[in-house]
């Protein structure tokens, strides 16, 4: 699929895949800093199913990584696709921080009002 197009959506702090004016997939983060070292932890990426298999995905990884890299913050990867994605791409390596306990404390506690609703 050619004509989808990748946009990042800071409100919804996700990057998008849109096709036709919908969002079909999405790369879904929580920003923290670290003591002046602001970071984004990837915890979810996905393509809806019919869409799947045209490269969607890994098209969505690169831009959301790009432009994270670009915005001068880390990468942190606890979604198992952008951990893939990763070690296939070790141009991103010294951008990236594998996730310790206080990545997922606070991503827990940030998306727990969500599950809430």
């Amino acid at each position: 699929m050619t004509d989808a197009t990748i946009r990042h959506n800071v409100d919804r702090e996700r990057f998008e895949v849109l096709a036709d004016g919908h969002v079909i997939g999405k790369a879904a983060y929580k920003t923290y800093d670290d003591d002046g070292s602001p970071q984004r932890i990837f915890y979810h990426t996905v393509i809806n199913e019919e869409y799947g298999g045209q490269g969607l995905a890994g098209r969505l990884a690169e831009v959301a990584l790009k432009e994270t890299v670009s915005e001068g913050l880390g990468i942190v990867p606890v979604c198992p696709f952008i951990q893939k994605f990763l070690t296939k791409h070790p141009e991103y390596a010294a951008n990236s921080t594998a996730p310790t306990l206080s990545h997922l404390e606070y991503l827990n506690a940030a998306l727990a009002p969500a599950a809430r609703s």
